[in-house]
């Protein structure tokens, strides 16, 4: 079978907007959002996405290159989008990117993006086949051929 054509999915199909508000125990001593939380609302959003496409639990296997771009701080709103960019047999790629705004200016910027790699599970805990993935768009579509890239880096590391 193959997983790009049948039984596909488009990426808007699992995409997931997920909203949350940096609040004084999100943060450290100066006001700013921990890294460590910021990971966590990366990887519950990319969970959401995996799971809306692979319709089963997804555990994580991998993320790549978190790099912090800017701080968000207390009260700033946090925007994260996590989308698929590829299916592979079991395991799946989304794209994930967390914007921040402060209330007043509602002027948004780029915090952090990264690639997260889940891995579909059955009900006992084996990786299962999961649905393939069509790119739509010219940018999924780039996202789509050079995922094979970025999973031969992810697996000779």
């Amino acid at each position: 079978m193959n997983l790009t054509t049948k039984k596909a999915k488009t990426p808007k199909d699992s995409e997931t907007t997920v909203t949350e508000v940096v609040c004084p125990n999100d943060t450290n001593p100066m006001g700013i959002l921990q890294g460590g939380k910021l990971v966590q609302w990366m990887d519950i959003a990319s969970a959401v996405c995996a799971q809306n496409h692979s319709e089963h639990i997804c555990v994580t296997a991998s993320i790549d290159s978190v790099l912090f771009k800017t701080p968000a701080k207390i009260g700033d709103i946090v925007t994260i989008k996590a989308k698929m960019t590829r299916a592979f047999n079991s395991s799946m790629e989304i794209f994930v990117q967390a914007w921040a705004k402060k209330v007043v200016s509602q002027k948004a910027y780029l915090i952090n993006e990264a690639y997260f790699t889940f891995v579909a599970i059955d009900d006992y805990g084996t990786p299962c086949e999961i649905k393939g993935l069509k790119p739509v768009t010219s940018v999924e579509k780039k996202q789509y051929a050079a995922a094979i890239k970025r999973k031969k880096q992810r697996l000779e590391s």
